[in-house]
């Protein structure tokens, strides 16, 4: 499911943004990765991941403040999920900042550790 952030207001993220370049959903192994925009547990599972890295001042300008902690450090978060992920986890999801969101975002990868771990604490596969 791609979203259009033009005609539907959210930018939302497609499957195949998130494999490397050399890799599509039709390759051995790819078609056994989570679906992002039908999970959204990485973005839902730690209020401590979300934090600003390597970003640029002006690339941090673009993140609208509503979507930025109070301390400037990170994401806001409610609870344990980013305040910038819309939709219910395990079943469709959109991030709000997809093309402006921040490096530790960019470094998610379907499939990772991580997005095991997140995955097993919403008891999705």
């Amino acid at each position: 499911m791609t979203t259009d952030g033009a005609s539907s207001g959210r930018i939302g993220r497609d499957f195949d943004d998130a494999l490397d370049d050399n890799q599509s959903s039709d390759d051995p192994g790819v078609a056994d990765l989570p679906d992002c925009q039908a999970c959204g547990a990485c973005c839902s599972y730690s209020s401590e991941w979300p934090r600003f890295t390597m970003e640029t001042d002006e690339a941090l300008d673009l993140v609208p403040p509503q979507f930025v902690a109070a301390d400037q450090r990170g994401m806001r978060c409610e609870d344990q999920r980013c305040s910038a992920l819309s939709g219910r986890v395990g079943e469709s999801t959109s991030c709000l900042v997809y093309e402006v969101r921040p490096d530790v975002c960019r470094a998610c990868a379907p499939g990772d550790p991580e997005c095991r771990t997140a995955r097993w604490a919403f008891g999705l596969k």
